[in-house]
């Protein structure tokens, strides 16, 4: 006969419990990046090839039509409009696409986790380890097109120093909220809603290709909320070499999104691997 001592013991803890972390997320982080190493160099340039199109396509084409565009009541070329948004958007894709195809790779083709959970590493902190390498991947991105973007002389804003960070939680933002749908996915099909449902209508959305301000107003107050908008509106005043706004507001909305997403993710981790 049971006690209820015992019960209490067998009973189902809740995947939605408070995340259990420790540093045994290291090991796992580190072999990412050693795999990664291997195939760095195709690797980073595939991922700034299409961000890079975007800017010269659009920069410099469109660039010629709009000529200056009003931003804060300052007039700026519309390439470094362009430029402060469309890194944002790199920093979103990358990591994005890091916590989705490549680690449902790992979690559900080759079946890495199972491998490495068979060490004294817990789930939670493989999903952790996951998230961050995501990000820190996302961020050799975006410092390898900041580096073009220094060179063909878009901005020499010594405050670029401080958009690296920012970035770096951009990275981290993507990669909790796209970790939610490598958890529900069954296969590699199910994230192109992800990307054509909530990715590309963010870009367009956010202030990347043009201000917000030309949005509808309806349109507009949701288009406030979304993370990419709150990326971009820290990141473009320092590509103008000017403070942001509001910084508050937009580095608490990241990180809700960030610490929101990243706890749903871990529940339907638990989820998927309870089965």
């Amino acid at each position: 006969m049971s006690t209820p001592t015992t019960a209490r013991l067998l009973k189902p803890q809740s995947i939605w419990r408070a995340p259990e972390l420790s540093m045994r997320f290291w090991p796992v982080f580190l072999r990412n990046l050693l795999v990664w190493r291997k195939l760095a160099i195709p690797s980073l340039v595939g991922n700034i090839a299409e961000p890079l199109m975007w800017l010269v396509a659009f920069g410099y084409g469109m660039g010629a039509l709009v000529g200056q565009i009003t931003v804060n009541g300052q007039q700026v070329p519309y390439i470094l409009f362009l430029a402060s948004g469309s890194i944002c958007m790199s920093a979103m894709q990358s990591a994005s696409f890091e916590a989705l195809y490549s680690a449902f790779s790992r979690m559900h083709v080759q079946k890495t986790w199972d491998g490495i959970m068979n060490a004294p590493v817990s789930l939670d902190n493989v999903v952790l380890a996951e998230m961050l390498w995501a990000a820190f991947k996302s961020l050799f991105t975006v410092t390898a097109i900041m580096g073009v973007m220094l060179a063909l002389s878009i901005s020499h804003s010594p405050k670029l120093l401080v958009a690296w960070p920012i970035l770096l939680g951009v990275g981290i933002t993507f990669s909790c909220i796209a970790l939610i749908f490598n958890a529900l996915a069954k296969g590699y099909d199910f994230f192109t809603y992800y990307f054509t449902l909530f990715l590309t209508p963010m870009m367009f959305l956010s202030g990347v290709f043009f201000p917000l301000e030309q949005l509808p107003q309806a349109v507009r107050v949701v288009a406030d909320w979304l993370p990419l908008s709150n990326a971009v509106a820290l990141v473009r005043p320092l590509f103008m070499d000017q403070w942001p706004t509001d910084t508050a507001r937009h580095l608490v909305v990241l990180a809700a999104y960030a610490v929101g997403s990243f706890w749903v993710a871990l529940a339907l981790t638990r989820k998927r691997f309870a089965k």
